[in-house]
């Protein structure tokens, strides 16, 4: 086995790692995404407007 057989295989191996890891942040990303969106349903209608207040005062600071 050449040294170009070598990279060649860790390079594969290396990208079956990417992938793997991939969907494993997919999964992660769709599961928080559920959990947000279950939160939100539960969660009072002020909460709304505090966020939006929140939003507006940092834009506040941000732009003087």
């Amino acid at each position: 086995m050449g040294i170009a057989d070598q990279f060649k295989d860790k390079a594969q191996e290396l990208a079956d790692q990417a992938k793997q890891k991939a969907g494993q942040g997919k999964e992660e990303a769709e599961d928080r995404a559920s959990q947000a969106r279950d939160q939100k349903s539960d969660s009072s209608p002020g909460m709304k407007e505090r966020a939006q207040d929140a939003a507006d005062q940092a834009r506040e600071r941000f732009d003087r």
